[in-house]
């Protein structure tokens, strides 16, 4: 079974219960501090988080984790998540220049989305990291490294630029540039509760979402938020969660979010068979196998499991999609025009 499906039943439960007037957005600055176990403090105080109120990193202020872990906001589908008895210093909250320094300890970064327009710069040692796409990176201060294990890192070191990409590692302390191999499967505690938070996200992602939607809160002429990737808030997980703009994206750990007018469509509108001429799903059967993950903001649906018949569907957001079929064909028309014809039986509809 793949992935993401526990993730729909479970995220099900939640949209009857999660009323659209509790959708909030955060997306000015990074730095939100977005959950916390243990002991954790900022600048020496105690973090103290609560359903009204989440702690936002200041530019030159230190989060620390003693017996305790942290999972911080930085730009738009760019958390940072730090282990035990880890220290964190924020050099720059802002999205187009978000720079942050592990100055001890270990800290995991995952990507679901990066943007030409917002960059984010973990600086260990003597190293600074680029996250030049989605994926997840591992950072360590003692010894001072980088690990790769999905994705591509810009490394500045020593006056050289060095891309490092998935499945390796780079030494930040100067010593080397060499790039090297490393294990993926030799992960830790620090690792799976990396994993695990990025599952509670998605699960919360399809009813903040249509949240956002329904709440009159987003864009397409929809809402006076525009159509913009955010952190939505979600009362039901009492935490924020990703919202992309159009379409829906996996995660590098195989997650899925999806977007306000794409969940709609998903979860709020029962496929039907309206014959030609009709509107809505055109014997849509089934959820999508694939998701786009390319790193910007201007994707929009991938490919598309159908029934054997096949189906077609047309919609008005964005740009064509990929498609497939199990068999029989079938394909999805996104951006206004009508989609081409399925197999035997399928429909085909445009809207």
């Amino acid at each position: 079974m793949r992935a993401w499906l526990p993730i729909l039943s479970a995220g099900a439960l939640a949209l009857a219960a999660l009323p659209a007037p509790a959708q909030m957005v955060v997306s000015a600055k990074s730095g939100v501090v977005n959950f916390t176990e243990g002991s954790v403090l900022m600048n020496g105080q105690a973090v103290e988080s609560s359903i009204t109120k989440y702690p936002e990193m200041k530019e030159n202020s230190v989060l620390t984790t003693e017996a305790g872990r942290a999972e911080l906001l930085l730009t738009p589908g760019t958390v940072l998540r730090m282990g035990e008895d880890a220290g964190l210093k924020m050099i720059s909250n802002r999205l187009i220049d978000t720079r942050v320094e592990l100055q001890r300890g270990s800290a995991v970064v995952a990507a679901v989305q990066t943007a030409k327009d917002n960059n984010v710069t973990v600086v260990v040692d003597k190293g600074a990291v680029g996250l030049a796409k989605a994926g997840i990176y591992r950072f360590d201060a003692n010894p001072a490294r980088l690990k790769v294990v999905h994705g591509e890192a810009m490394v500045e070191i020593n006056g050289d630029t060095i891309p490092v990409s998935s499945g390796r590692m780079l030494v930040l302390d100067g010593s080397t540039t060499t790039v090297e191999k490393f294990n993926a499967e030799e992960t830790d505690a620090l690792d799976h509760w990396s994993k695990g938070r990025s599952e509670l996200l998605a699960m919360a992602n399809p009813s903040t979402a249509k949240g956002l939607l329904s709440g009159g809160g987003y864009g397409y002429g929809l809402g006076s938020y525009g159509c913009n990737p955010y952190w939505g808030y979600n009362s039901w997980y009492s935490m924020y969660t990703y919202v992309p703009c159009r379409g829906y994206f996996r995660d590098p750990y195989g997650f899925m979010y999806w977007s306000p007018v794409t969940v709609q469509r998903v979860y709020y509108r029962p496929p039907t068979n309206w014959g030609n001429g009709g509107g809505g799903f055109g014997g849509f059967s089934g959820y999508p196998s694939t998701g786009v993950n390319s790193g910007g903001y201007s994707s929009t649906m991938g490919s598309v499991s159908s029934s054997s018949a096949g189906s077609s569907m047309g919609s008005s957001m964005g740009s064509v999609g990929s498609t497939a079929a199990s068999s029989g064909g079938g394909s999805v028309g996104h951006g206004g025009g009508t989609a081409g014809g399925g197999g035997a039986g399928g429909g085909s509809h445009g809207h």
